[in-house]
């Protein structure tokens, strides 16, 4: 079976998604991309995440990120299946659900990106067809993958946790820092191991030079 890793180019496909038919690199343009995916329509973890995603959309967009769900149901489903997002979602905030989700009835973008539960043989329609797996990929503006996460059926996803790793990304792409365990924006970063430590002093006047050579901190200013 084919494997997508970090670093690869996130594959490119022709999709029927409930905002239109798109071909996913043009789609994406040059923005980042969080493509997540769903077992199937009317799942009641996915409802709660679809809402949520549709609740933080302001929070997604101001880094640039778009968004797109997948699941193996028909583009009919998929639209009632909005509807009940909206309703239950309505409950915590304003829920409207306006990124695209694929129809991928034929399982091929699954397939694809290496989504389908192979391994369980519970886990198949009623045709006999694995469900996807809840994957979800963080791709950059150069179609590269930069992180995937898969969850297990019985566990919504953590959609905080996958936007402070995509400040993270943000923030290493542009100012040569890595990020220390539980790093939320606005907290000191780690010097790259690429910088030695006169280029330091200069990146970043405020570092702090530790006991093990290899940890150099520092502040980081960056605008909202």
């Amino acid at each position: 079976m084919p494997s997508l890793r970090l670093g690869n180019i996130a594959p490119d496909f022709e999709a029927e998604t409930t905002a239109g038919p798109i071909k996913f690199h043009e789609w994406s343009g040059n923005s980042w991309v969080i493509l997540f995916s769903h077992p199937g329509d009317f799942t009641p973890v996915c409802t709660t995440e679809l809402g949520e995603v549709a609740r933080r959309a302001g929070d997604f967009a101001k880094r640039n990120v778009k968004l797109i769900g997948i699941s193996a149901n028909g583009l009919k489903d998929h639209s009632k299946w909005v509807e009940d997002i909206s309703d239950f979602g309505a409950r915590y905030g304003p829920t409207n659900v306006e990124f695209p989700i694929i129809a991928d009835e034929d399982r091929k973008i699954s397939t694809l990106y290496d989504m389908l539960d192979e391994q369980d043989a519970t886990n198949r329609d009623a045709k006999g067809l694995p469900f996807t797996i809840r994957t979800l990929f963080v791709i950059d503006p150069k179609k590269v993958i930069r992180l995937t996460i898969a969850y297990p059926a019985s566990t919504g996803r953590n959609f905080d946790e996958i936007l402070r790793v995509i400040d993270s990304l943000q923030l290493g792409d542009k100012h040569r820092i890595t990020t220390p365990v539980n790093w939320n924006k606005g907290e000191d970063v780690i010097v790259h191991p690429s910088v030695g430590n006169d280029e330091a002093k200069v990146l970043f006047p405020e570092v702090t030079f530790h006991k093990q050579p290899y940890l150099r901190t520092t502040p980081l200013k960056v605008s909202e």
